[in-house]
């Protein structure tokens, strides 16, 4: 089954789930020993995830491999809706309450971070 058709058959929002430290240890491990040359990890923070978490509609997040302005490896992120579509616009109400379609946040420049509590890095 491909991956848009699951997606309509789940409930978006409960896409993921928590892993204790060792399963995810070793997951990141695993990625880093199959490909060294592309590891690294990539810090978020709160602000911007709550700011694309809190647009109306908005169930979960998706997350895209991305080259930023100084040729790091970052993520490119946007905000996903019920159906597993990504927003790429959202409805405001302006100060005269007229309603317009506006872009919706899409994020990145995650800056790369060595994985020091996996114990393994370049």
């Amino acid at each position: 089954m491909q991956q848009k058709e699951l997606l309509t058959q789940l409930n978006v929002a409960s896409i993921g789930e928590e892993i204790d430290h060792k399963l995810a240890s070793n997951l990141v491990r695993s990625y880093y020993e199959k490909y060294p040359e592309s590891f690294t990890g990539v810090t978020i923070g709160r602000n911007i995830i709550d700011q694309i978490l809190a647009q109306p509609g908005c169930v979960g997040m998706r997350f895209y491999d991305a080259i930023n302005e100084e040729g790091q490896k970052t993520l490119v992120y946007v905000g996903v809706d019920e159906s597993g579509k990504d927003m790429l616009k959202k409805v405001v109400v302006d100060q005269a309450g007229a309603i317009s379609t506006i872009p919706a946040i899409v994020a990145d420049r995650g800056f790369g971070e060595l994985l020091t509590w996996l114990g393994i890095g370049k």
